[in-house]
């Protein structure tokens, strides 16, 4: 299989995440958002949404959408659970799931595309911005494009984006009142889902969640880090990679689509 994906993207991290849990094999793909390859007519075809990541199977098939992919790999390597097998809390970790896409991530975009992305977005010409909206599939991230490249998103703005990704946190704290894990007694879908939106938080209101603010955050954010999954899914701090990437003059090159 091989992984179309994002290092700093969190639908990229969870895949990585669930792919090592499972310790399944794949070929790494890494793709340049900076240069949209995710909107290149060989990516869009594996992902009609054009964002990372995408799954490209032995078969030739392809999956998108992270949530639908980390419920493949579960069905397709069932003997390293990552789902409860009690029906009801598989529906509950199926609505926290959705609840991080829904509520966090359109938060977590606004902060990391600004440091990401919007200093090379903001430096297109007006027929380069309209040549590469028109490539865009989705209106919604047509405008977010507008919005890094035209109109940036402004402290206020971000400082309220913070607040909402932090609820993350307090929701986080009541599931965790009878249990290490977030949904039923294992490490799951549930957990994997936040790792990547928790990582983000540690770095960028690193007071949200201590043994002192959250001592119940905290330790499940400790356990997590000891599995060998958040090793080997590169997780690496938001700010390390851009400076890495600014290092080799921009971003990592990647290779061509297949």
């Amino acid at each position: 299989m091989k992984l179309y994906h994002g290092w700093l993207s969190s639908a990229s991290r969870r895949v990585r995440l669930c792919l090592a849990e499972k310790g399944v094999s794949y070929e790494s793909v890494p793709i340049d958002m900076g240069k949209q390859e995710h909107h290149s007519p060989a990516y869009l075809a594996m992902n009609p949404n054009g964002v990372v990541p995408a799954l490209q199977l032995d078969t030739g098939e392809s999956l998108y959408e992270s949530s639908t992919i980390c419920e493949y790999l579960e069905d397709l390597v069932p003997e390293r659970p990552l789902r409860p097998a009690d029906p009801y809390q598989r529906a509950v970790m199926r609505n926290f799931v959705r609840w991080t896409d829904e509520k966090s991530l359109p938060n977590l975009l606004i902060l990391n595309w600004s440091i990401a992305l919007q200093p090379g977005a903001s430096q297109w010409s007006d027929a380069e911005l309209n040549e590469r909206l028109a490539r865009i599939p989705t209106a919604e991230r047509r405008q977010a494009w507008v919005r890094i490249a035209r109109q940036p998103y402004t402290p206020e703005e971000k400082e309220e984006a913070l607040q909402k990704l932090l609820t993350l946190v307090q929701k986080m704290d009541g599931m965790l009142v009878d249990s290490t894990w977030l949904v039923g007694d294992a490490f799951s879908l549930a957990d994997i889902a936040a790792v990547p939106f928790i990582a983000r938080i540690v770095e960028l209101s690193p007071d949200a969640i201590t043994a002192a603010a959250r001592p119940r955050v905290a330790a499940w954010w400790e356990q997590v880090k000891l599995r060998p999954s958040f090793t080997q899914a590169r997780l690496d701090r938001f700010d390390v990679a851009l400076h890495a990437r600014s290092a080799i003059t921009g971003s990592t090159p990647s290779r061509p689509l297949s």
